[in-house]
């Protein structure tokens, strides 16, 4: 699908039923023509198209792999307009539309559908206000997430007595234990009459093959911290 137009935009497609999905099939060709008919009578370019099959209208955006996909062409090359054949075949709920639209209006994105009209416009006040309701809702739904995940944590905690997510401390790296000991001694025993520094144990354990995530061998303030690190209890 291409146009001699000046404007780049991408294609969005979806059928909800996998008996629609395939290029005979009538959804697909039909939302595909027209797209391509309204792309060409407005000069637009259609440089990509992103499709989801067999995905329902009601999915969540953020689940649906074609659209993920068409976030990331969007993010990476610049093109700022996204053709649909109508507002359904972006999402049938209206609540799940408000928030895909919410997604690329906050990426400068213009969704046009193959009658000519922008999804994105923000004159309508009941667009405005659903917008509103939609990322509400959506920050609502985050927020129990969170609160779940980490209720979960705490709770196998609790269970097994042990850290659960959360970032890593050293000991809990990869032979982390091993590299804490190797710090200690290093640190401990003097080298000609001279305790090493914190610069030197770094660049002793990375000798060792010991470096931070980074790949660089550790900042001082890590040495210093591994070095005031308690023997784990048995």
């Amino acid at each position: 699908m291409s146009s001699k137009g000046n404007v780049k935009a991408v294609a969005y497609l979806r059928t909800s039923s996998a008996a629609n999905v395939g290029a005979d099939k009538d959804s697909e060709r039909r939302q595909r023509e027209a797209v391509g008919a309204f792309a060409k009578a407005a000069g637009i370019a259609i440089v990509d198209e992103f499709y989801d099959a067999a995905v329902s209208g009601a999915d969540p955006i953020e689940t649906r792999p074609g659209f993920a996909a068409l976030l990331d062409r969007i993010e990476s090359n610049g093109v700022r307009t996204v053709i649909v054949e109508d507002a359904s075949r972006f999402a049938r709920n209206v609540l799940v539309q408000e928030l895909g639209i919410l997604a690329l209006i906050a990426r400068g994105v213009t969704v046009l559908t193959s009658a000519g009209d922008d999804l994105t416009n923000t004159d309508d006040e009941f667009k405005v206000a659903m917008r509103q309701i939609a990322g509400t809702f959506a920050q609502l739904e985050k927020a129990r997430l969170v609160r779940k995940l980490k209720a979960a944590r705490e709770r196998k905690r609790r269970e097994t007595g042990k850290k659960v997510g959360g970032r890593k401390n050293y000991a809990e790296m990869e032979g982390g234990s091993e590299m804490i000991a190797l710090a200690k001694k290093l640190h401990r025993y003097p080298v000609n009459g001279k305790r090493r520094s914190l610069n030197d144990v770094a660049e002793e354990l990375a000798k060792a093959g010991y470096l931070s995530s980074t790949g660089k061998p550790f900042a001082r303030i890590a040495i210093s911290r591994m070095l005031e690190r308690k023997p784990e209890a048995a």
